[in-house]
């Protein structure tokens, strides 16, 4: 009798990439284990693959720079700390985390499959956790197996004394990753509160300035609980409480961050604290992650207060300064509440105060933020070439930005310019960490332009970077409909409306695949949902008009084609209009739409037969 085949063994590992990586951040903080490996591959790998992740590298592994040179540098890496005044997004680490899959995966390449242990992953800062999600994603299996777990090994007590002496140990050995993360821990279990809370302010301040706002709540938070406002120096404990507010705001955990400011309100007399923290509450107040928790008119109120106390500050330079970034805070305020000339008049004062009272060369970065600033409410304001000029003049003060490329970038599309637009895009992607931003734009030019494959690939990649990137899920939802891919439509529609479920673009998504398989009902409701979300929306307006055409509703259809037209002729629209308009026996007008679109599309020979084929 036949035994049958013998069971199948799982596949043999391949080598490890290198030693087993303890993740624990209570070793070196945020990047622990992305510091672990990025030290065991810069020495092996080809230069010009360190030099082509450079940023990344750098900034994950901070006691390696000897050997990563700077090939891309950004102007905040030149100038004296107090002078680096931008907060990087949340979204910062995982631009670094892309780049490091990106290097890993190019050094795979040429070395073979290899596997990489991490263990203590549950003590990880989320840096590292992040870190470890896009190895898996966008490495294949085959080419980095990733092996995570715990260590099973009970943690030594220790005396405060002994806390004392490694804290000792490690500073002697100068290294910057024990100063994020051990050296804080053992401080903290240590005898002396004040060298702790020194610590633990380095850590802070370091992660801030990296975008690691996890860390520097986590940090901070700890920090706290070891001061007093009347004990500790006020300038250490304000810049603690200061930092760690930031970040909570920063990681939508606004309440906590007011309930700081507010203690900073109760614990301190210095006019600067108490204009700062009513500046910081603005923001929390104007930019909160819920918008149903928004409240303008109280923003509004603490940011003129902020205005008020740094009015007063006696030093002409800290004014010039403080009060512009208050001027500037409060022109945010006034965009949102509808009212951008209002805007406009701030941002410009506070460029005038710079102008007078700063030197020629101080707080660049603070007046690069004024001009894109002004550049966006001049676009608001019907002004796009005053706009280009500001934006000119931010990338020469900042070349290695990617970000304000982004910006020019969709100033010149709207301005025509098309070729220009996509070289921008194309020099965000190259002078900064990879982020799905110049992809998505750049999908939308060459979908404009016919390139639809193109524009695909674009879309493709801006998502392998960022599956939670809510406009590029819509987008190529909407492209993969019109390509008659319904099944990955409907599940980017899906996945997009999942992120966030009132997200007009998504639902008319989810209309046209509903629509394409024959569900009348449903792809209505999407369209009407999207309707009441975003009554001015084009596309949703022409869907439907197309859906109450394909139903018998020619009446309906001339209506709703007739919103979708209201920002502009199209020749689509009007041809649509059209046929409706045909269909209701009211020739004349059919005509009339016929042929203003054969006049913005005369190649098109659906246009011409229509007008020559009553």
């Amino acid at each position: 009798m036949s035994l049958g085949p013998f069971p199948q063994e799982n596949p043999p590992l391949a080598p490890l990439l290198l030693s087993p990586v303890d993740a624990d951040r209570r070793l070196r903080g945020p990047y622990t284990a992305a510091s672990a490996i990025v030290s065991a591959l810069v020495p092996v790998a080809p230069p010009e693959l360190v030099a082509r992740y450079d940023t990344e590298l750098r900034a994950v592994a901070p006691d390696m720079h000897d050997l990563i040179p700077i090939r891309r540098r950004s102007l905040a890496g030149l100038l004296p700390k107090a002078e680096r005044i931008l907060v990087h997004a949340p979204r910062r680490t995982l631009r670094l985390s892309n780049g490091i899959a990106e290097f890993v995966r190019e050094y795979l390449t040429e070395i073979g499959p290899r596997t990489l242990v991490v263990e203590n992953v549950h003590h990880a800062d989320p840096t590292d956790r992040e870190l470890l999600a896009v190895l898996r994603r966008r490495i294949r299996p085959e080419l980095l197996t990733v092996v995570t777990g715990g260590r099973a090994v009970p943690e030594e007590p220790l005396s405060p004394e002994a806390h004392d002496e490694l804290a000792d140990e490690l500073e002697r050995e100068g290294t910057l990753g024990a100063r994020l993360g051990a050296i804080p821990y053992h401080r903290e279990h240590g005898t002396d509160p004040h060298r702790a809370v020194e610590a633990f302010r380095f850590a802070v301040e370091w992660c801030l300035e990296a975008g690691c706002h996890d860390a520097v709540a986590e940090l901070g938070l700890r920090a706290l609980a070891l001061t007093d406002p009347r004990d500790t120096e006020p300038g250490t404990w304000w810049r603690l409480l200061h930092s760690t507010a930031t970040a909570l705001g920063a990681l939508g955990r606004e309440g906590e961050a007011e309930a700081l400011f507010d203690t900073a309100r109760r614990e301190s007399v210095s006019p600067a604290t108490h204009a700062a923290a009513a500046y910081s509450t603005a923001m929390l107040k104007v930019r909160n992650h819920d918008p149903a928790l928004r409240d303008l008119d109280s923003a509004l109120a603490w940011v003129n207060q902020a205005i008020a106390i740094s009015t007063l500050l006696p030093d002409p330079r800290e004014r010039a300064f403080k009060l512009g970034f208050d001027l500037n805070g409060r022109a945010l305020v006034e965009v949102r509440l509808g009212r951008p000339a209002k805007a406009l008049e701030l941002v410009q004062e506070a460029l005038d105060l710079a102008e007078r009272d700063l030197a020629p060369d101080e707080h660049p970065i603070h007046r690069m933020v004024l001009l894109a600033n002004r550049a966006q409410l001049s676009v608001m304001l019907g002004r796009p070439e005053e706009a280009l000029e500001d934006l000119d003049t931010v990338i020469g003060i900042d070349p290695g930005y990617p970000d304000y490329y982004i910006d020019r970038g969709n100033l010149l599309h709207r301005l025509g310019r098309l070729e220009a637009a996509v070289a921008d895009y194309e020099t965000a992607m190259r002078v900064g960490p990879p982020f799905p931003e110049p992809y998505y734009n750049r999908a939308e030019i060459r979908f404009s332009t016919g390139d639809h494959a193109g524009a695909l690939t674009d879309l493709d990649h801006a998502l392998e970077l960022d599956p939670e990137f809510v406009d590029g899920l819509a987008n190529r939802a909407g492209l993969l409909a019109a390509l008659g891919e319904y099944g990955r439509a409907r599940a980017d529609a899906e996945a997009g409306l999942g992120l966030d479920p009132l997200n007009p673009y998504l639902l008319c998504a989810l209309g046209q695949v509903e629509m394409a398989q024959d569900r009348p009902e449903r792809a209505r409701a999407a369209f009407d949902r999207a309707l009441e979300i975003a009554p001015e929306l084009a596309t949703a307006w022409a869907n439907r008009g197309a859906l109450a055409f394909e139903t018998g509703d020619a009446e309906g259809a001339v209506a709703d084609f007739t919103r979708a037209l209201e920002p502009g002729a199209d020749p689509v629209l009007l041809f649509n209009r059209a046929m409706a308009l045909r269909a209701l026996g009211r020739e004349e007008e059919a005509v009339a739409d016929l042929t203003r679109a054969f006049d913005l599309a005369p190649d098109d020979d659906e246009i011409r037969k229509a007008l020559q084929h009553p």
